[in-house]
């Protein structure tokens, strides 16, 4: 496994091996002790126990039994698992493609109210075209090799797009400006793509803003990852290999900071729908 990225899913695994220490501490025994009973060799005990190798679910059972702490491995089980949620690789999300995926977030979309995205790189989800997310999926399976099930997740990210039209749902997005001109498909495509963020400005659950190529980056001084901000729960990051979940309050603190600066650089209203209005211009 790589290195976390992020302090969020550096402290849940620093937690988690403390846990697993106190464990082996109350026992009484050694790590090359418990190394012997465990059935694995001393540098696993200790890879584990340093929060350098994430162990898996039968390794803290097999810990838990060694130390005759059988009753505490549910619990250490959940935690090494929502550790283990906090860094996943798009390869394992997408191993079976990428309709299950959709499917899989849409009820936390459901239980969300305030969304506060930042794209970066492409139209978020929720306001992308069919046209423009079969262009983007299409791209994205062929080059992480997963499997090709682009029609059918298609249709489910249409399906958790109702969320703009239904509820209380509130989705503030920022967008940079060259995401308006980054090529997703054809040039109808594109059209059609920037034609519905267009649209989707009238929406009362829509507030967007383009961060103009110009703008001063004083605070905030380069495009930042692609982010989504649901609630004040969590943060999701899109990393090029791997999506990163952000829980803990100082690292949640910096991304709520940048999206609050990012939101200042954004024009709105009428400065937004020119820039829209450029770059359908540009097309052609």
């Amino acid at each position: 496994m790589p290195p976390f990225p992020t302090s969020s899913a550096q402290e849940a695994r620093a937690a988690l091996a403390g846990r697993l220490r106190e464990l082996r501490l109350d026992a009484g025994i050694t790590g090359r002790e418990l190394a012997r009973r465990c059935g694995w060799s001393v540098a696993k005990s200790s890879r584990i126990e340093n929060a350098v190798t994430a162990p898996s679910d039968a390794d803290v059972q097999a810990w838990c039994t060694a130390c005759d702490a059988v009753d505490q491995a549910a619990d250490l089980i959940a935690a090494n698992r929502q550790a283990d949620s906090m860094y996943v690789q798009w390869k394992r999300l997408q191993r079976r493609g990428m309709k299950q995926l959709q499917e899989a977030s849409t009820a936390r979309y459901e239980r969300t109210r305030h969304f506060r995205v930042y794209a970066s790189h492409v139209v978020p989800g929720y306001l992308q075209t069919p046209g423009y997310a079969t262009a983007l999926m299409g791209t994205i399976a062929a080059f992480r090799g997963t499997p090709d099930d682009v029609s059918e997740a298609v249709k489910a990210r249409m399906e958790r797009a109702r969320l703009l039209h239904e509820g209380d749902h509130r989705f503030a997005t920022l967008i940079e400006e060259h995401v308006l001109h980054h090529r997703v498909g054809d040039t109808d495509v594109m059209a059609g793509q920037l034609g519905a963020l267009l649209a989707a400005m009238a929406l009362p659950s829509v507030s967007l803003g383009v961060i103009p190529t110009t703008a001063p980056r004083e605070q905030v001084m380069w495009p930042l990852e692609q982010f989504t901000i649901f609630d004040d729960a969590r943060i999701h990051v899109e990393l090029l290999a791997a999506k990163v979940t952000v829980t803990a309050p100082g690292e949640m603190d910096i991304y709520l900071r940048a999206f609050a600066r990012l939101f200042d650089l954004a024009v709105h209203g009428a400065e937004a729908r020119a820039l829209i209005l450029r770059a359908i211009e540009a097309l052609h």
